[in-house]
């Protein structure tokens, strides 16, 4: 008996059958891109803020500020927490240079020596490693690189962020910083703060100026050595002193 092998043609894959259009293949060129929402900005600062916390260095920075000539800013973070900031012209109404410090052992603001006062440095304790600063002593620029940290890294703070333009000369990603209180006192100055994905501050525009970081950050030292011993002088404020009393002359 003679068995007769059928070819199932219609399964055959050879091409389409005569008379009938090809049907159209999906490629994924064709089809929709995935839809992708923004980061959200406020997130985005509070981990380049919480990484900042954590990160230890030496760096420069420029400040700018209107009607003074250009300051050089010099920040050390050492690897035990404790840290300094020098700011020149920083106390008696750009008279004296100044750094504040912090350590285990507390909080100082210690004055340093410059061509117009060739004074002996030296520092005061103005209180535990955490005590806030009196605003008549208070220049500010360090809580850059301490608490306001902290600030920025809490999502709770009432703070509205979102992304501004770079500034110049600052790279990573620029976030504007708004209160969302009424409070007289907001918990860090409002303004314009950037930074790298890494926690480094590559600037900030605030009102008391602007501040530009000048090259790469270098290595953080063990710890922060004070620049001068702790004396019992009182601190010295950020204003002008004020005028020494005139004696009266008898004519």
């Amino acid at each position: 008996m003679a068995f007769v092998t059928l070819s199932l043609l219609g399964c055959d894959s050879a091409g389409p059958v005569a008379g009938q259009s090809p049907s159209p293949e999906v490629t994924g060129a064709s089809a929709d891109p995935p839809v992708t929402s923004p980061a959200n900005p406020r997130l985005q600062l509070a981990a380049a803020a919480a990484a900042a916390s954590d990160l230890r260095m030496t760096g420069f920075y420029t400040l700018t500020t209107p009607g003074r000539a250009d300051r050089t800013l010099a920040v050390t973070l050492a690897t035990d927490g404790s840290w300094r900031v020098d700011v020149p012209g920083g106390a008696h109404g750009g008279a004296v240079d100044i750094a504040m410090a912090q350590n285990a052992d507390g909080l100082f603001q210690c004055a340093l020596p410059s061509p117009a006062q060739p004074v002996a440095p030296s520092c005061v304790r103005l209180g535990d490693p955490d005590a806030p600063v009196e605003a008549g002593f208070d220049p500010r620029l360090q809580h850059l690189f301490t608490d306001w940290r902290r600030v920025l890294a809490d999502q709770r703070a009432p703070l509205a962020v979102s992304v501004a333009d770079a500034l110049p000369g600052a790279d990573g990603t620029c976030f504007s910083v708004e209160s969302t209180t009424a409070s007289l006192r907001p918990p860090l100055d409002v303004g314009i703060y950037c930074y790298r994905p890494d926690g480094t501050l590559t600037g900030a525009r605030l009102e008391l100026g602007t501040v530009v970081l000048a090259g790469q950050p270098g290595a953080a030292p063990p710890s922060v050595t004070l620049p001068g011993p702790v004396t019992e002088r009182p601190a010295l404020r950020t204003g002008s002193p004020p005028a020494p009393p005139t004696t009266a002359t008898s004519g």
